[in-house]
């Protein structure tokens, strides 16, 4: 496998699109700081490393209204690949849907989103784009 984020993003697009409660994916350490940015953010509902074997996986709870059984995340959408990656400086974050959706890097300070590396005034990888 040549994008392990890529994969891991098409995992939860696909479980969302079958509605399904909880997805299994395949675990790294930047897999396990997604996940713990998409918990603090509210996109989804828990999250649970499980080690077994040499790599381990993890259990991603997916969050939906429980009204309408809509999804919390609507698009996760990867921007930098390995064949084009894209970095950005502090000054020029990338605002996803106006603000209200989250960007999250890769920077020298560790996995972070967009405004929190604003904030630090560092800038690093764009991975993807969550709303």
């Amino acid at each position: 496998m040549t994008d392990s984020i890529a994969d891991f993003l098409t995992r939860l697009r696909n479980a969302i699109a079958a509605k399904h409660r909880v997805v299994e994916i395949p675990a790294s350490n930047l897999k396990k700081e997604i996940c713990k940015i998409l918990f603090e953010k509210g996109y989804i509902m828990n999250y649970k490393f499980i080690d077994d074997g040499p790599q381990g996986t993890i259990k991603v709870a997916l969050k939906y209204d429980p009204v309408n059984h809509v999804s919390a995340i609507k698009s996760l959408t990867r921007v930098s690949t390995p064949g084009l990656r894209k970095y950005v400086g502090y000054k020029d974050m990338p605002r996803v849907l106006n603000g209200l959706g989250i960007a999250i890097l890769s920077t020298s300070r560790g996995v972070m989103t967009d405004k929190e590396a604003a904030a630090q005034k560092v800038g690093g990888e764009v991975l993807c784009y969550i709303y």
